[in-house]
């Protein structure tokens, strides 16, 4: 029997960061009758990470399975961040469908644009998901009708134009056709996906042919291979040829088969055309590469990924607090820990350098190289990062750059100052709203370069209030040199403990990273200046007591507050010339060149 007729329904979830695309994987998963009665069920449960649940957003794609009315309905949570992309391609290889969910008061947002623009390609048909309407000030219609606008931006066929949609709240568990309908539970949404997503087409009396799609790893099954059969029948315990990205062929069997119930990966005997499944028994495995039957082994298309934009340098720690605080610090720890991302980091790409302490790392973006360095410092790792760098190329002998969207949300009084800014570095503005609530959007193509240490301005220009997100739009030809110049920075003039004293001492100077009591060493940065040239401070020294005055004298004093160096921020913030130290407990900045700096 051909597999057309499996009651099954194989769909992703799209959308733009914080539209809602876990909370409402949550409200499809409690009104499916996945959990049991008395089961309390955890909120956003597809965000198993620890930095996901932190940071509000997915990261990895992640697998379910919910059955509605006898059909299985397997959904993937895809990132919504561009950074993530790699992610998101290969997941829209697996399904048939997918769910577009656009916030009632946003609209689209940039990687709205960014997902979409990318399930357009791979021929699907989106449903529609105007969610957040229970929530004051919103205008669903009005979001709706920017998404067809979209649709027509992007060069969507009729059918895909002709798109089915639905309104409704993820938090609030209630999907509608229309505005006007009643309806307290999600089943319309339930009903679209069967209706709208088509089955999966494949024949199960072909031989076998299972498309990698996502890499796993379990300590007691190794590595775990997660993708969709395309043809034929998989069988626990089965001999298997997988085809290399080569075409090379290794011989192997199929030790575990899993599939998808719930959030649970439940041990089955077999699984055929159209199955989302997870299996053990390979190990030197990579995206895109197919699992086949031993006698007529057939390979499938090789899964194609957008190349990285960002490059950065991971170094080996060398500052004077080196091996502190790190459990892993050597060079090869480093290296393969590096090698191991790459098995399931389908974006990144690591390179030997001439020293072996250094390895050359390349990926979608800050948040993607950002969200790699956060992962290995909380594992324990220690080492430095160069300040990211774009990576340029030269398509038709013309030398190109990577150019982003850029979105911004900004108050009324802050529109000059953020035009102006961004001019600087080589922005064009396309499109300009004024809203109603005294916030301005606006729209601007901005070479990756001049975003970087970019965020710090924005901030500072909209007194905190902006929002700004960017994703990758496209390589164009190189648009010149610019500035990004930024104050100079304060650093210390030698190792020690910076005493309230000597930070008060010299407060006038600039604003600080840290406050009193932090161990510093000879070139850390502690601060920023108030001038463009770096300055040497003596931060350690403590007051020269009398018998006239006593140590506490000082406690009426007060120093300004630090700036909280986050990750994001000193990753944006390094110079050229400086390195970011990162270890599980502390974020350091340091200067590597030994340029003149004025001393105090």
């Amino acid at each position: 029997m051909s597999s057309h007729l499996k009651a099954i329904r194989n769909i992703a979830i799209i959308a733009h960061v914080d539209h809602g695309k876990t909370t409402l994987v949550d409200a499809l998963l409690s009104q499916s009758g996945i959990f049991r009665e008395n089961e309390t069920v955890p909120n956003c449960v597809m965000d198993s990470n620890d930095l996901e649940r932190e940071r509000g957003i997915t990261i990895l794609s992640k697998n379910t399975a919910v059955t509605y009315n006898g059909t299985k309905i397997n959904i993937v949570d895809t990132p919504g961040h561009a950074d993530f992309g790699g992610e998101v391609e290969r997941v829209l290889g697996m399904v048939d469908g997918c769910l577009l969910i656009v916030d009632a008061n946003e609209g689209p947002m940039p990687q709205t644009r960014f997902v979409l623009k990318k399930a357009l390609e791979q021929g699907l048909r989106p449903i529609v998901f105007v969610n957040k309407i229970d929530r004051a000030r919103v205008e669903p219609e009005t979001a709706l009708d920017k998404v067809l606008d979209l649709f027509l931006e992007l060069g969507a066929d009729d059918d895909q134009c002709d798109f089915p949609y639905l309104f409704g709240s993820g938090l609030g568990g209630f999907a509608k056709i229309e505005m006007s309908d009643d309806s307290d539970n999600m089943k319309p949404l339930f009903e679209s996906i069967i209706r709208h997503v088509p089955p999966p087409v494949g024949d199960e009396n072909q031989p076998l042919q299972l498309q990698i799609t996502t890499l796993d790893y379990s300590d007691f099954l190794g590595r775990i291979i997660i993708g969709r059969v395309h043809n034929g029948v998989v069988r626990n315990g089965q001999s298997a040829s997988l085809i290399k990205e080569d075409g090379s062929i290794k011989k192997g069997r199929v030790s575990k088969l899993l599939g998808f119930e719930g959030l649970q990966r439940v041990e089955i005997d077999n699984a055929s055309a159209g199955d989302l499944v997870a299996l053990a028994g390979f190990d030197d495995v990579n995206i895109g590469e197919t699992i086949s039957c031993p006698d007529e082994p057939k390979p499938l298309p090789l899964i194609k990924v957008d190349e990285p934009t960002l490059q950065m340098t991971f170094v080996v720690n060398d500052s004077p607090f080196a091996g502190r605080e790190g459990k892993f610090v050597t060079s090869r720890q480093l290296r393969d820990r590096l090698k191991k991302e790459l098995l399931t980091n389908v974006a990144l790409r690591v390179e030997d350098t001439e020293s072996p302490d250094r390895f050359s790392v390349s990926g979608r973006g800050e948040l993607h190289l950002g969200i790699l360095i956060e992962t290995m410092r909380r594992e324990g790792y220690e080492f430095q990062v160069s300040q990211p760098q774009v990576i340029f190329r030269t398509i038709d002998g013309t030398p190109c750059e990577p150019v982003e969207t850029l979105v911004m949300d900004v108050p009324e009084e802050a529109v000059g100052t953020c035009i102006e800014k961004l001019g600087s570095r080589r922005a064009e503005m396309q499109n300009m709203e004024n809203g109603s609530d005294g916030r301005t959007q606006l729209e601007f193509l901005v070479p990756s370069r001049g975003l970087i240490g970019f965020r710090g301005d924005f901030v500072r220009s909209t007194r905190g209030e902006g929002i700004m997100s960017h994703s990758f739009f496209d390589y164009r030809p190189m648009s010149g040199d610019f500035e990004t110049r930024r104050n100079g920075v304060l650093i210390a003039f030698e190792e020690g403990t910076a005493t309230f004293y000597a930070l008060k001492n010299a407060e006038d100077r600039g604003q600080y990273f840290i406050s009193p009591g932090t161990k510093v060493y000879k070139g850390m940065i502690i601060g920023e200046h108030n001038r463009t040239q770096d300055l040497e401070i003596n931060i350690c020294k403590t007051k020269q007591l009398t018998n006239m005055r006593s140590s506490g004298a000082e406690e009426l004093d007060t120093l300004q507050s630090p700036m909280q160096m986050t990750l994001e921020r000193a990753l944006e913030y390094i110079g050229p010339d400086e390195m970011l130290e990162v270890t599980p407990d502390s974020i350091r900045l340091r200067k590597m060149s030994s340029k003149k700096i004025a001393s105090r």
